[in-house]
């Protein structure tokens, strides 16, 4: 699909490749955009044409948001969606985390050398209500930027959107029920207790015995790891400094890391931005249908 603009930069009709290129060979349109691809007709205007209705739908994801364009037709079994344009919107939520990350090291880092016993100013400041992470509020940047750009080149009339909600404990546990979402992991446990019961009282790496035990992240926190108990393992202290910032498969002990669950912190990024998103996309003024 090429979107199609007219004289004054009004989106039209798309149009195929093909007639894009017949179009631009005749002299009756030029480039408006290369990527993607966008021409402007030199003399067609928007009140000479004839327009049907189109949607954009939209699929929130957290590394990844599917869009499209499809054309609404009436028939007499209701309405048809013919699949105009698709594209992917890549988030860098976990680049603008890491970049987050840094900046408060570097600035935690100047506090304390200039001035030692500073109060800590993170820790008395009340947050704004409905306040999110900037890694969240860039996913949703994202599409509201791509959704402003395809309705600038092309005519929607209505948007849609997936109000995704993940339900996190049914993910790991399919046939949780009831009571039973109100008794986690470690209902009636210690941490150290249930790693210690986990692991057979040995460490996770090499199996030794009555040696004092350290809690380590099968996957580092630097790395983006969690607290969640999933996540840790009973180690002895050497095998704790060797291993460091690695991953426990990259230090030759997969095994370990296949009893970790799945992390949830994609889950959790798309139930929190769910709502944000849908009250970002009101600002266009098009109708919008949400389903979940």
């Amino acid at each position: 699909m090429v979107c199609v603009l007219d004289q004054k930069k009004r989106p039209l009709m798309p149009c195929t490749p093909k007639r894009a290129r017949l179009l631009l060979a005749r002299g009756r349109a030029v480039v408006h955009r290369v990527q993607p691809f966008v021409i402007r007709l030199k003399d067609r205007r928007v009140e000479d044409s004839v327009l049907q209705p189109i949607a954009l739908k939209i699929d929130p994801g957290s590394k990844t948001t599917g869009m499209a364009l499809a054309r609404v037709e009436a028939t007499e079994e209701g309405e048809v969606h013919r699949a105009l344009f698709l594209c992917e919107v890549q988030h860098r939520g976990q680049r603008v985390h890491d970049h987050k990350v840094t900046q408060a090291n570097a600035r935690r880092r100047r506090r304390s050398a200039n001035l030692r016993h500073r109060a800590p100013r993170f820790d008395n400041r009340a947050l704004p209500q409905g306040w999110l992470p900037p890694s969240i509020l860039s996913r949703v940047g994202n599409v509201v930027t791509w959704t402003d750009r395809l309705i600038r080149w092309s005519p929607v009339t209505r948007l849609e959107v997936e109000r995704v909600r993940f339900d996190t404990q049914l993910l790991q546990n399919p046939e949780i029920d009831g009571v039973q979402y109100q008794h986690g992991e470690l209902a009636g446990w210690e941490v150290r207790a249930y790693l210690l019961i986990k692991y057979e009282y040995r460490c996770a790496y090499c199996g030794k015995t009555n040696l004092p035990f350290e809690i380590d992240h099968i996957q580092p926190r630097s790395r983006g790891g969690s607290n969640r108990v999933s996540n840790l393992a009973l180690t002895c202290h050497a095998c704790n400094q060797a291993k460091g910032s690695q991953t426990a498969s990259e230090f030759g002990h997969p095994k370990v890391e296949a009893r970790a669950k799945v992390p949830l912190k994609d889950a959790a990024a798309v139930n929190a931005s769910r709502y944000k998103l849908v009250e970002a996309l009101r600002v266009f003024g098009l109708p919008l249908g949400i389903w979940t």
